[in-house]
C-alpha cells in the first residue's frame, strides 16, 4: 500500500522521523500481538465448542466479536506492510486474517483503503465518503427520497444503529468485488471466503439450537460491526474535505483527527487513534506512532498547520454533529414538500 509523498515540508518532517528511528520494524511487538490475537481467536472458538448448546454462548459471541475486530486491525497493519518487510508474507497473512479469519476480502479492502489514503475525505476520490447509506457532504444530501431520504434526514441518530450492519455490508461488498473480478487473486480469495462461511455456519448449526444459532449470529455480527465502526469513525468524519490541490502533508494532517488516551485506547483502537501520524507514515509500526506523535505535533506548530486532537467521546460528538449538519438540506427539502 503506497501513497504519493511530495513537498519540502513533508521531506523535513520525514528526516526527523527517520532520524528518531521510528520507521524501523518492531518484530517482537508484532510477534506478541499476533500471538495474543491468535490465542483469542482459537480460545474463543474452543470455548464455543466446550460450552455447547447454551444461552451462555451469547457471551462467547461478544468475545468473538471483539476478537474479530482485533483480527481485522491486524489485517490493516499487514496491508500497510508494518509487520513484514516484503509483499508475499504480508499478503498471505492478510488473506488468512481477512478472508479466512473474519470473512472479508483482503484484496477488495486493500484497494479501497489505498484509495482512501491517497485522497482522504475527498468527495470524489475517497471511497469512504462516497454517498451511499450515509452522506458526508451536504451537496449529496438534496434530492434523496424514500428510505434513503429518511436515513439522510436522521442519519446522526441512526449512525450507531446502522453500524450493527457494517459487518454484513463488508461481506456483501467483498462478494460483489469477487463476482465482478476486481480482486487480483479471485480464486484464492473466493475459496477462503467460502471456507470461512461454511465453517462458521456449520459450527453454529451443529452446536446450537436453531434459535440460539440465529441469536448468536445476529449478536456476533452486530457487535463486530459496531466495534469496527467505532475504531474508524473518529479518524476523519467531521474533518475538512480537501480540493485535492493541497500538498501531501496538509492533505493528510488537515483531514485527520487524533484521539488522545492511554495504552488501553491504543489497544482498543489498534493504534488508529494516531491517525495523523498513520496517514503521514502508513508503513510506520503501530507502537512507534505514539513516539512520533509529539514530533509531528511540534512540527505542525512550527509551520502553522492545524493539528486536531481530542478525546474519544468528543470525536464521536464531532462526527455526529457533522452528520446532522449535512442532513440539514434534506430536512429542509422534506419540510418544504
Amino acid at each position: 500500500m503506497t501513497t504519493t509523498t511530495t513537498g519540502s515540508d513533508f521531506a523535513a518532517l520525514s528526516r526527523r522521523i527517520t532520524g528518531a528511528g521510528l520507521m524501523q520494524r518492531r518484530p517482537a511487538y508484532y510477534a506478541v500481538r499476533l500471538g495474543v490475537v491468535t490465542l483469542m481467536y482459537l480460545g474463543g472458538w474452543t470455548a464455543f465448542f466446550v460450552i455447547g448448546s447454551s444461552w451462555w454462548q451469547m457471551l462467547t459471541a461478544v468475545f468473538l466479536a471483539v476478537t474479530f475486530a482485533q483480527v481485522a486491525l491486524v489485517a490493516h497493519d499487514l496491508a500497510h506492510r508494518q509487520v513484514f518487510r516484503t509483499r508475499r508474507p504480508s499478503e498471505i497473512a492478510g488473506l488468512l486474517a481477512g478472508n479466512l479469519g473474519v470473512g472479508m476480502s483482503y484484496g477488495w479492502w486493500m484497494d479501497k483503503h489505498t484509495r482512501h489514503h491517497n485522497n482522504p475525505n475527498h468527495d470524489d476520490l475517497d471511497p469512504d465518503v462516497a454517498p451511499e447509506v450515509l452522506i458526508w457532504a451536504a451537496e449529496a444530501a438534496a434530492g434523496r427520497r424514500g428510505l434513503k431520504g429518511f436515513i439522510t434526514r436522521h442519519q446522526a441518530v441512526l449512525f450507531f444503529p446502522l453500524l450493527t450492519l457494517l459487518a454484513v455490508s463488508l461481506k456483501v461488498s467483498s462478494v460483489k468485488a469477487l463476482r465482478d473480478g476486481t480482486v487480483r487473486r479471485r480464486g484464492v480469495e473466493s475459496a477462503l471466503l467460502v471456507l470461512h462461511a461454511v465453517g462458521y455456519l456449520t459450527a453454529l448449526l451443529v452446536v446450537l439450537t436453531p434459535l440460539q444459532a440465529i441469536a448468536f449470529l445476529l449478536l456476533h455480527q452486530a457487535i463486530f460491526g459496531v466495534y469496527l465502526g467505532l475504531t474508524f469513525a473518529p479518524n476523519h468524519k467531521g474533518m475538512p474535505h480537501p480540493t485535492g490541490d493541497e500538498d501531501f502533508l496538509r492533505k493528510q494532517v488537515l483531514t485527520s483527527r487524533n484521539v488522545h488516551g492511554n495504552w488501553l485506547t491504543d489497544v482498543a483502537l489498534g493504534g488508529l487513534n494516531y491517525q495523523i501520524e498513520h496517514h503521514l507514515f502508513p508503513g510506520m509500526p503501530t507502537p512507534n506512532l505514539r513516539k512520533a506523535q509529539p514530533i509531528v505535533q511540534a512540527y505542525c506548530a512550527e509551520i502553522g498547520v492545524p493539528y486536531e486532537q481530542t478525546g474519544l467521546i468528543d470525536s464521536y460528538r464531532q462526527a455526529l454533529r457533522h452528520l446532522h449538519e449535512v442532513g440539514a438540506p434534506a430536512r429542509a427539502e422534506h419540510s418544504a414538500r
